[in-house]
């Protein structure tokens, strides 16, 4: 179960890579990628380019969580999210190599954070499953955004944005030693990235939407806040130039099978039904 917050505003620049960034420049996108690991954490350095606009904090730098950040990190997710989650969930994303955890930081304080895992298709839950049509689906993996939140002071600037499209990007980019032991990539690559949120939250529904991601399934009483069940919906985005339009998706539901085949299994089931009618009628009027 996910919950995010999104807290971009109308904020719409965003930047590619992971890490933590030391280029002051405010007009950089993120262009490599060097991680080093120690024994107590892992430190992301990335060289920025000039592109478009990245968030408006110059002082911003990314990096991954470590044990050290567990309080912290406790605190700001119960501030932004009305789901308790249990102290084993915290002590898994802020140690774990399961989890893409990424924080981004201004003045060594967590001003946001992501955190995504990278699941098997078969392990979502059953109403998720078909976010990918069943040719595609195989031995696929796909991403799942479990949490997207950024403090109140620092909302409408881009650090959602910012966390989001390096999360993405990390999934675009081919398996490579540099990413570190925290990235977990599909073969065949990731196609999808899913996310839940709640009906009600309008503003993170609105970010989501306008970074490509699209409306899947509405999930009635998905969550269970303060003892009363609330709705959700899970939001799609399709990557690595293997997406499933809607389209192909409804074709693949109604046909069981390739796209090339859905014709000749639509006309099969319309006379089969066609038969099913005619005999029900004779044998109405031979009774």
């Amino acid at each position: 179960m996910s919950c995010t917050c999104s807290g971009d505003g109308q904020d719409g620049s965003s930047s590619s890579g992971g890490g933590s960034s030391s280029n002051t420049n405010t007009n950089n996108t993120i262009t490599s990628i060097t991680t080093t690991t120690t024994n107590t954490n892992t430190t992301t350095t990335i060289t920025t380019g000039p592109c478009s606009q990245l968030c408006s904090l110059p002082e911003l730098r990314l990096r991954f969580l470590c044990p050290a950040d567990l309080t912290e990190v406790k605190a700001l997710c119960r501030e932004w999210f009305p789901i308790e989650y249990p102290d084993s969930w915290y002590a898994d994303i802020t140690s774990s190599p399961q989890f893409y955890a990424l924080a981004a930081t201004l003045h060594s304080r967590i001003i946001g954070l992501l955190v995504a895992e990278t699941k098997p298709l078969n392990k979502l839950n059953k109403e998720d499953q078909d976010i990918l049509a069943w040719p595609l689906r195989g031995e696929l993996e796909v991403g799942y955004i479990l949490t997207l939140g950024v403090v109140d002071g620092h909302r409408g600037i881009g650090v959602a944005s910012l966390l989001l499209h390096n999360y993405l990007s990390m999934l675009s980019a081919p398996p490579s030693p540099c990413h570190g032991p925290v990235v977990s990539l599909g073969k065949p690559p990731v196609q999808a990235v899913l996310l839940h949120v709640l009906t009600t939250n309008t503003q993170a529904i609105a970010f989501y939407q306008r970074r490509s991601f699209v409306r899947h399934t509405f999930l009635p009483y998905y969550y269970n806040i303060q003892g009363k069940p609330r709705d959700g919906f899970t939001y799609v985005r399709y990557v690595n130039a293997q997406c499933t339009d809607y389209l192909q998706h409804w074709v693949s539901s109604v046909s069981g099978s390739e796209v090339c085949w859905w014709p000749v299994r639509v006309m099969a089931k319309f006379w089969g039904l066609v038969a099913r009618s005619t005999t029900a009628i004779m044998a109405h009027r031979l009774s």
